[in-house]
């Protein structure tokens, strides 16, 4: 899934090119909205809260898009050939004289009143790179929920908005801290959520995502998409494996010694039923 830095880079790119601009085109090719037409609104700005897409209209209602798993916004200059998918992929066009953005596999699209933006965005936490981050109300609602893995925690919006797969386990280990320990466990929360916040923004202003500082393939993150690897600090082999509820599982990349699992471990692993165990590691 897009990382909350995905979409401010690509909110930045979308007002750079719609920012006062008056619609020359604007298709959405969803049922929900199919009979709305928003050739000649203009856009007033395009702006990203957490993962979703805000883009504000000048008659007062504002369009929001959310990548989900697969979506994305492409902008091209016109008779540019649309590289983003098949053409039945194509969910919205927004087009001016200068420039055409093009939604593919958008989800969650809704038009609103810009007044009563919080029907689609108010369950948010703070924008990790919003200008209403708040450290401190962040760290609040994750202490709210004490006995939930950091690792689910860090995951839900509803406490902090825009962090991703890649972000939390990235942090998780520079911070040494097992995903599957309780949010009460965790020495340094306020460090532990500082450091996501570091890795988006040093992110954000480009498409490659380094949370080493080396963006060449292979050696641009930590644990990652490195299963089987050895772990950069001590050499032990990465592991893979499931966290979250079911049917919501997200994969989990960890070092098994520099991240040590946190005792005692979820107590559903002594339940000795299938599918109880608090992590299914793949070695």
């Amino acid at each position: 899934m897009p990382e909350g830095d995905t979409v401010w880079l690509a909110a930045q790119r979308m007002d750079t090119a719609l920012h006062g601009a008056t619609l020359t085109r604007g298709e959405l090719r969803v049922p929900q909205l199919a009979a709305v037409d928003l050739t000649g609104a203009t856009v007033t700005e395009v702006v990203p809260r957490g993962k979703h897409m805000l883009i504000r209209l000048a008659d007062g209602r504002t369009m929001r898009t959310h990548y989900r798993m697969d979506g994305s916004w492409h902008v091209y200059r016109p008779g540019t050939r649309w590289r983003g998918g098949p053409g039945h992929s194509i969910r919205a066009v927004l087009a001016t004289p200068s420039w055409e953005c093009v939604g593919y596999r958008l989800h969650d699209m809704a038009i609103v009143p810009t007044a009563q933006e919080d029907q689609l965005v108010g369950h948010l936490g703070p924008d990790v790179l919003g200008p209403d981050w708040d450290l401190d109300e962040a760290v609040r609602r994750l202490r709210s929920h004490p006995d939930e893995q950091i690792g689910v925690a860090i995951l839900d919006q509803r406490n902090l908005a825009g962090p991703g797969n890649l972000y939390k386990v990235e942090s998780l280990f520079l911070c040494g801290v097992n995903p599957w320990a309780r949010v009460a466990d965790v020495p340094d929360l306020p460090g532990l959520v500082e450091r996501a916040r570091t890795l988006m923004l040093a992110n954000r202003h480009r498409p490659e995502q380094s949370t080493t500082g080396d963006t060449r393939r292979g050696q641009d993150h930590w644990v990652a998409g490195r299963k089987g690897r050895p772990c950069r600090r001590c050499r032990t082999p990465i592991v893979l494996g499931d966290q979250g509820p079911d049917l919501q599982e997200r994969v989990t990349w960890w070092c098994p010694r520099c991240q040590a699992e946190p005792v005692p471990v979820d107590p559903r692993a002594r339940t000795g039923l299938p599918g109880t165990e608090p992590r299914r590691a793949r070695y």
